[in-house]
This record gives C-alpha cells, structure tokens and sequence, in this order.
C-alpha cells in the first residue's frame, strides 16, 4: 500500500506562494503527526502523503510537489536508494530526509546530502515530535524554500585572459555536498593543485565527510589538523569544531585551526579560509562559491579578489539554495553549473 495520496488535514492552499509537501514515510502516526504539524504553518500546505519510495514516484507522475520529507528506513525500497530517483521525478524539488537513521551515525546522513538531499532532520520517537521537532522543521523547510538573496547577480561564462593558480579553496553549506561531488568527479585523480574546503557540518560528521571525498574525487581527503601542511594532491576539510586557515612556514604552507567567533556566525566559516588565501597565495588562489543559505565567504571572497585572485560561483538553477554563491555571483569570474566548475578547475586554468 502507498498510502493516502492527501494528508489529513485543510484542502491545500491554492495561491502560488504556498509550498507544496510531499510527505514518503512507512509509518502512518509519522504521516499523520507531520500532516498536521505541517498544516499548522503558515505558507506550506501538504499535497500528498504515502509510505514509500514506489507510491511517490507514482504521486510525482501526476502531481507537484515544492518539499519532500524522505525517511530512509523503509520495507522494499530504501530512502537512500530511492533519492536519486525522488530528485528526478520532483523536478526540482528539494528533499528534506527526516529519519531516525541520521542519528545513529553521520554516515546516513552524509550519503543522503552527496546524493543529493538538501537538507537532514533527525526524527524522534512518535510521542517527541512537538516542541522543539516542530520548531526545527519548520525552521528548515523556511530555509529551504526562502527565495531571498536568490536574485543577486547574473548567471554568466567565463571570460578574459585566463591564468594558473596554486590553491582551489572551496566553501559550502546546504545543498553544497551534492554540489560538491558532481564539481569532484570532473577532477581526474591527476589534479596536483592542493583543495582545500569548508563545508558546514557538525564535528561528528567530518571523518566520514572526508572518507567520502576522497572515494568521490580519488585523492587523499583529511580532517585538518593545526600545523598540517598544504600538500599537492591533497584535500582538506575544516573539522566542525575550528576555522580552516592558511600561513606561511618554513616547509611552505601549513594549516592553523582557529575558532574565533566569525561575521556569519557559522563554525567553521568560510571566509577565515578565503581571507587567509588571499594573504598567502594572492593572485594564485581560486575560490569556489556552492550552495548555501546566509552570505559566509562573502567576506573572505571580496578580499581574494582584491588581492588579485579569482571566484567561481554556482549558479541558481543548480543551487538547492543560492544564498552564498548569489552573494558573490555580481563579482565572480564566473556563475557555472557544479560540474562545469569542475572542468574548469581541472584545465588548471582560471578566468581572470
């Protein structure tokens, strides 16, 4: 069985505005209780809620949904399986995983995201899902579907004389590790030029986050370490826990783990490691700006660009949300899809 194909609950709302859920759970108190919790917010009405990844391929033939919240552990086809399907049969929707699965580990978690998932959300037993639950989900269906900030800049191709560089520092947040992988898989395993990237994530994901990169881009992926050195073909990730930062040695070029409060408010932010790029590799350090919500690397962006460096931004359409590459898309050198940002960090070359 697949379910009911409408919630219970009021009719959807008919205006435009209104944002469309798809709720694909196997449990009908889960289906229930978030109908009902999702009816009582304010510009998100319920489309359709079934108990597996079959019964919402069929819904999906037929129907539009805006938001899908995806449980992974499911009888017959599991949510991780399913997703890339769900992503085609969505055109364009945005998956919100909502699973007890991501707490017993990051791995879940993690897969989901370089799948594609925008976003994940532990979910608790049946008699938890009030009070804070409620505010959570609330909270990242709004993100995810808030278009502010989403109009900054124009999509546009490289251009200008092109120049090498000898850093590629990468920041991202929702929707960024999707991103991420499709950027890294346009590398080959050749690429020497060092990467370094900051992706917002709680520490208790990061090991399993760089064990993924590495699979995803054929390389050596770390969890920085202070003092670490910046090796060529190699890749770093900022832990949770610190500010990935570049400084010059003796040996060359070494990492130093802050955790100062930074503009944005995230940890680890973005912008300490573009603006220790600028200081250190100047005009040879290229940026990439992926999906994410806020403006962290807006900062640390304008000062590698003054210091003659260059920026590569995602662009919208592939962006689940494009809040911090649409923040520096108005001076990047260029606003390209993941995958074409990829081809042209492996030609070892920038747009000037």
């Amino acid at each position: 069985m697949s379910g009911s194909p409408l919630a219970a609950g009021s009719p959807p709302d008919p205006r435009d505005d209104v944002v469309r859920i798809l709720i694909v759970d196997d449990s009908a108190v889960a289906r229930a209780v978030l109908s009902r919790m999702i009816e009582g917010m304010r510009g998100f009405a319920v489309v359709g809620a079934v108990s597996n990844v079959p019964g919402a391929l069929a819904f999906l033939a037929s129907n539009r949904a805006d938001v899908i919240l995806l449980d992974l552990e499911m009888p017959g086809v599991h949510g991780l399986t399913g997703l890339p399907d769900l992503l085609v049969a969505g055109q364009g929707a945005k998956i919100l995983v909502v699973s007890s699965a991501a707490e017993r580990g990051a791995a879940a978690a993690v897969q989901a995201l370089a799948l594609g998932a925008a976003d994940t959300l532990v979910k608790p037993g049946v008699g938890s899902f009030a009070g804070k639950f409620a505010e959570t989900l609330e909270e990242r269906l709004t993100r995810l579907t808030d278009r502010a900030g989403e109009l900054v800049g124009p999509s546009r191709l490289p251009s200008g004389v092109p120049q090498e560089f000898d850093i590629v520092a990468v920041g991202a947040s929702t929707g960024g590790i999707h991103a991420l992988s499709q950027m890294l898989r346009a590398i080959p395993p050749s690429f020497e030029v060092p990467i370094l990237v900051t992706q917002h994530l709680p520490a208790s994901f990061m090991s399993y986050f760089a064990a993924q990169l590495a699979v995803l881009a054929g390389r050596p992926c770390e969890v920085a370490e202070d003092h670490m050195r910046v090796r060529p073909g190699r890749m770093l990730v900022a832990p949770g826990h610190a500010h990935l930062r570049c400084v010059r040695s003796s040996e060359g070029v070494a990492i130093r783990l802050t955790d100062e409060r930074s503009v944005s408010g995230c940890m680890p932010s973005v912008d300490p490691m573009l603006e220790s790029v600028a200081e250190v590799y100047g005009k040879r350090g290229l940026g990439v700006m992926l999906s994410g919500m806020g403006r962290d690397g807006s900062i640390g962006a304008r000062d590698l660009i003054g210091a003659g460096g260059a920026i590569l931004a995602q662009d919208r359409a592939s962006s689940v949300v494009w809040g911090m590459p649409g923040a520096v898309a108005a001076s990047a050198s260029a606003v390209l899809p993941p995958d074409e940002i990829g081809r042209m960090v492996a030609s070892q070359r920038r747009p000037r």
